[in-house]
């Protein structure tokens, strides 16, 4: 329904608020988690070769074994935990799990930023989904010191589903004593 201005009645505008309200950070962080951890998954399962590349570029001073053993085990992490968020399957779990693995995200970006390396983050190979690698936009997203602000979002984000979790845990702790 609108006004004879074109706006929106009250009501309608009050129905559309309350529906985010429905949904509210939880979910929509639930969400965007989900995605990019998927979206990421899948660029580094089409690609393992250039995301092993990537990992030997953040020169950490780690065994190849254990590079070669990120490529193949961290990719099916993430596609897991972004299902399981996305589909909100044990999201209280997944988010400590997801919160985990940004703190690690967070800090190998973090000291690539800082050595300053120019370097691919491994993050998001979006060239797997059709986008032009040689893009000038495509390498400031995939930029070091991007990955780092990017990782820092996404860890508050995560950090607030493991925030809410607790809270959740310790109301019903609280109703059940």
């Amino acid at each position: 329904m609108a006004t004879t201005t074109g706006e929106p009645t009250p009501s309608v505008v009050r129905r559309a608020e309350g529906s985010f309200a429905k949904i509210g950070w939880t979910t929509v962080f639930r969400w965007v988690l989900g995605v990019l951890f998927i979206t990421a998954a899948i660029s580094k399962v089409a690609n393992p070769t250039v995301f092993l590349g990537d990992l030997f570029a953040y020169r950490l001073p780690l065994p190849e074994v254990l590079l070669r053993a990120t490529v193949i085990v961290l990719p099916w992490l993430e596609l897991l935990c972004g299902l399981l968020l996305f589909a909100n399957l044990w999201s209280d779990a997944v988010s400590v799990i997801v919160l985990g693995l940004c703190l690690v995200f967070l800090v190998c970006t973090g000291q690539a930023w800082a050595r300053g390396l120019d370097i691919s983050c491994g993050c998001l190979n979006l060239s797997a989904f059709g986008i032009n690698a040689q893009s000038p936009l495509l390498s400031l997203l995939e930029s070091a010191r991007v990955a780092f602000l990017r990782n820092l979002l996404l860890t508050a984000c995560a950090g607030y589903l493991v925030r809410q979790a607790l809270d959740t845990a310790e109301q019903r702790a609280a109703k059940n004593s």
